[in-house]
């Protein structure tokens, strides 16, 4: 079954796993099955002030809508772009006297937009709305006492002139959107700032070791430059070759967890047991739970204390960055680091976790030569463990390519940020923004390298003349948020 854009993917059902999608063609890695606007989109209460509601980026200034005050805009050209999605908000954020959650505003742009189009298939859409899962028979008692409050406060701001929907509906919908609601990224993916509907990503099952990956590309609305504009969409890539027939899986979670603790996590968000050959198999369990070999192997016991002490300090370390007190943070690691070193194999991931928030707090202190033997550890670890064409992977490579960068360790930091730079061409594509960002580390890196190779002294002299005139870049700071996941899903 095909529709509109979708000509590369099948529709097919199978027995315990229900529907999903095959690919109708070849693809290679990096190329584009299909793009998808999303049917509805939101931004984060949170973040409302701060997000353009057209395209989800990021803005210093942004203009505001002159009746409702509450949706915010780069441009005219995405004020425009928004009225048809915002008209009917606006007034009856207006009648109801201020904006509800997020939820209640995205159920209601689904329901407006249901009321405008039909019900039934939507163009391009391979499933109608009422046809996606929403696992409420599935939900724990708290989960449906969420739901009834959802809809109580939808039918509070739902306008009485607008067609009346029936409860089971508003029920389903409140539904899909606790279980396929997609989790929607700023322009450079690295912070959540909405939630969407995608109904054909949807139909996209998971795999622990998937084929496929999904970003979000927020298109291009440059009012200047109106014949480029493009729409805001998720795009599923190709991760390795994918033979006409194959079945395109997505990851709904991060790999870097053992696979009872990934199929606990599939199972308690998205209703499911996790059937994958990784997780029947538990492969790279063995990595992850690595122990230092040799001679003098570490008892059970000691591994099994470790272990403890290294989720402990997890918790208190996520207590001292959620206060700021980052220099708490690093001593932590480093006492945490000198106990796990002795017992904990490289690739063990409660090593990995800590040497990952070290070389990033570090990083942000600036003092990036220790950060960038913690990062440099980090890569080595994830690059036994991750799909060599990791979104996430490739985010930690160009992280520690950076950090070796400003630490002036030119000639590992170039090769970093080669490696990250081909494998987010893969995950994210020549023209996403963090694409871009890296093309020019990567073309300054070269450049600096090539003088380094010519004469180390003056590379070094004028690099530090450089910093003398010019304050190092400040990371950002230390973000107590995991990466974006793909589904926006509450814990």
């Amino acid at each position: 079954m095909t529709k509109g854009g979708m000509e590369a993917v099948e529709l097919f059902t199978t027995e315990g796993k229900g529907r999903g999608l095959k690919a109708q063609k070849e693809f290679l890695p990096g190329d584009v099955i299909f793009a998808e606007p999303a049917y509805a989109a939101v931004v984060f209460d949170s973040l409302t002030h701060v997000i353009c509601h057209t395209c989800f980026k990021r803005q210093e200034r942004l203009h505001r809508c002159g009746q409702c005050k509450f949706a915010h805009y780069c441009d005219r050209t995405c004020q425009r772009a928004a009225w048809l999605n915002h008209k009917n908000e606006c007034s009856a954020i207006k009648r109801h006297g201020k904006a509800p959650t997020e939820n209640i505003r995205l159920a209601a742009r689904i329901l407006w937009k249901m009321e405008r189009e039909g019900t039934g298939l939507s163009e391009g859409c391979l499933v109608a709305i009422e046809e996606l899962q929403n696992h409420v028979d599935s939900f724990g008692e708290e989960e449906k006492k969420e739901l009834r409050a959802d809809v109580e406060s939808f039918l509070e701001f739902w306008p009485p002139h607008c067609q009346q929907f029936g409860m089971q509906l508003i029920s389903h919908i409140f539904g899909v959107i606790s279980c396929n609601g997609f989790t929607l990224s700023d322009q450079r993916g690295l912070q959540a700032v909405g939630v969407g509907i995608f109904p054909n990503l949807c139909q996209a099952n998971h795999d622990c070791w998937p084929n496929c990956t999904v970003v979000f590309n927020n298109g291009n609305h440059e009012a200047v430059r109106s014949m480029f504009h493009t729409q805001m969409r998720i795009e599923l890539r190709a991760l390795s070759k994918i033979s006409p027939g194959d079945e395109l899986t997505v990851s709904y979670v991060d790999f870097l967890s053992l696979s009872e603790e990934r199929r606990t996590q599939l199972k308690k968000q998205y209703y499911f047991d996790c059937t994958c050959e990784h997780c029947k198999k538990q492969l790279k369990d063995d990595l992850m739970l690595a122990v230092k070999a040799g001679d003098s192997k570490p008892s059970a016991d000691t591994v099994k204390e470790v272990i403890q002490l290294s989720k402990d300090t997890l918790e208190k370390i996520n207590k001292a960055r959620m206060e700021g007190h980052y220099h708490e943070v690093v001593k932590l690691c480093r006492d945490c680091l000198k106990k796990q070193e002795p017992v904990l194999g490289d690739t063990n991931i409660y090593l990995l976790r800590i040497l990952s928030i070290a070389s990033e707090v570090l990083s942000y202190l600036q003092m990036f030569e220790e950060a960038a033997d913690y990062a440099k550890r980090m890569v080595d670890g994830y690059l036994k463990i991750y799909h060599p064409n990791n979104a996430q992977l490739g985010m930690a490579v160009m992280r520690a390519g950076v950090t070796h960068w400003h630490a002036g360790l030119i000639e590992a930091g170039h090769g970093l940020i080669c490696k990250a730079y081909a494998i987010l061409l893969i995950t994210h594509g020549p023209s996403h923004p963090i694409t871009k960002d890296l093309e020019v580390m990567r073309v300054q890196t070269e450049m600096e390298l090539r003088m380094f190779q010519q004469n180390e002294f003056m590379y070094y002299k004028m690099r530090e003349a450089a910093l003398k005139n010019q304050k190092i870049q400040v990371m950002p700071e230390p973000s107590n948020e995991n990466a974006p996941s793909l589904f926006h899903k509450k814990e």
